[in-house]
């Protein structure tokens, strides 16, 4: 039985890299691109007029709405809509205001096209797309405006202590020279949390660090 393709937008207002990435995937037969667009206005006007992708790749800096704006009203409008973000660099802020704006994911601009579908599958199949960066249950954690308070009554005083200093440029050994603990006692501090809420890097800690309103942007 021959699979389904993939619905799929991409809106980006590089006009090059957009048709250049509708070349690309139109070659995959196990993608169907509806529509592409300049802008998030131009994507809200093609999706009232009846089209409805399953995935959209979404840049985030735009003229007339960007991509954080844009991604709101889908989650608002068409929640079934899966947003896949599209970044040009590895950068955490705003991958992280993409994440809180709804996005299921991001890839960055640069990544193989077999990559590129593979990220498409994925986030179509399972609503997340993850990555060295975050795990899914980071995503639903930014996504989530109500679980501060329960997360933080999960975490010590001194594991507060450490994410915020994570957020800094102190280095591990650094943290534990200014909290006057081991280097092994702080080692066991960052693999508690890696463990408790499914973060993978330090860059995860800052996003969780983030979405619990330990530090501001």
């Amino acid at each position: 039985m021959e699979e389904k393709k993939i619905a799929i937008a991409i809106v980006d207002d590089h006009t090059l890299f957009r048709k250049g990435m509708v070349s690309l995937l139109a070659e995959s037969d196990e993608i169907d691109i509806i529509f592409d667009a300049s802008n998030g206005q131009e994507m809200i006007n093609m999706l009232k007029q009846g089209a409805l992708p399953k995935v959209i790749l979404m840049d985030i800096n735009m003229p007339e709405m960007d991509g954080y704006t844009a991604t709101r009203w889908l989650t608002d409008n068409h929640p079934q809509i899966k947003v896949l973000a599209l970044s040009m660099h590895d950068e955490d802020e705003p991958i992280i205001e993409m994440l809180k704006s709804g996005a299921g994911g991001y890839l960055l601009k640069e990544s193989k096209t077999s990559d590129l579908v593979a990220a498409i599958k994925t986030i179509a199949e399972h609503d997340y797309f993850m990555n060295n960066l975050v795990s899914g249950k980071l995503i639903r954690s930014l996504q989530e405006k109500s679980t501060a308070k329960n997360v933080l009554e999960e975490i010590s005083a001194n594991e507060r202590k450490f994410l915020e200093h994570c957020c800094s440029e102190l280095t591990y050994k650094e943290i534990a020279d200014k909290m006057n603990l081991s280097p092994h006692t702080i080692d066991n501090y960052r693999e508690s949390l890696f463990q408790k809420f499914e973060i993978k890097s330090r860059t995860g800690l800052v996003l969780f660090a983030l979405r619990n309103n330990l530090i501001k942007l």
